[in-house]
């Protein structure tokens, strides 16, 4: 199975926490198939000093997508994300989302895929265009190009190159 995966971290050492977190996907999630340049961004939902870095990457893995969010989620806390109760957007040392996975549509109270908040942000669709411009979006039937077309986020976004 074919799932996607956006990357994000705005404390400590930014560039650092990409790679052990790609490391850590090899290891336990599967096969980076391709993934994005890091964009630097600014925080979404939330006012904070520190930018963010952020990159995409589809990865082939044998994990369901329950499976899937559990490594990922354990990950999170391995590397001292704090997740609070408030459902507050914050600083975070790494974070995790699934953007895709294959083509289906899950709606759960733990799980929704695809991730309900992609076609809003920036941050999450440039990444996506470097590596799946052409994918449909399996809710909306567009393209990732059309949806940043009508994406009405104003936030920076910049390319600061490969990991």
């Amino acid at each position: 199975m074919l799932c996607t995966l956006l990357l994000g971290t705005n404390l400590g050492n930014k560039r650092n926490n990409l790679s052990v977190c790609i490391k850590y996907i090899e290891e336990k999630v599967g096969k980076i198939i391709q993934q994005s340049s890091v964009y630097e961004t600014e925080p979404w939902g939330f006012k904070s000093k520190e930018l963010f870095y952020n990159m995409a990457i589809e990865v082939e893995t044998k994990l369901n997508p329950q499976e899937l969010l559990k490594t990922i989620k354990e990950f999170e806390i391995e590397m001292g994300r704090k997740h609070t109760s408030n459902d507050c957007y914050e600083n975070r040392i790494i974070d995790l989302d699934i953007l895709f996975y294959n083509n289906k549509v899950i709606n759960s109270d733990e799980l929704t895929i695809p991730h309900p908040k992609l076609h809003l942000r920036k941050f999450t669709l440039i990444p996506l265009i470097e590596i799946l411009s052409n994918i449909e979006h399996p809710v909306f039937k567009k393209n990732i190009t059309t949806l940043l077309n009508d994406c009405n986020d104003t936030s920076t976004v910049v390319n600061i190159g490969c990991l």
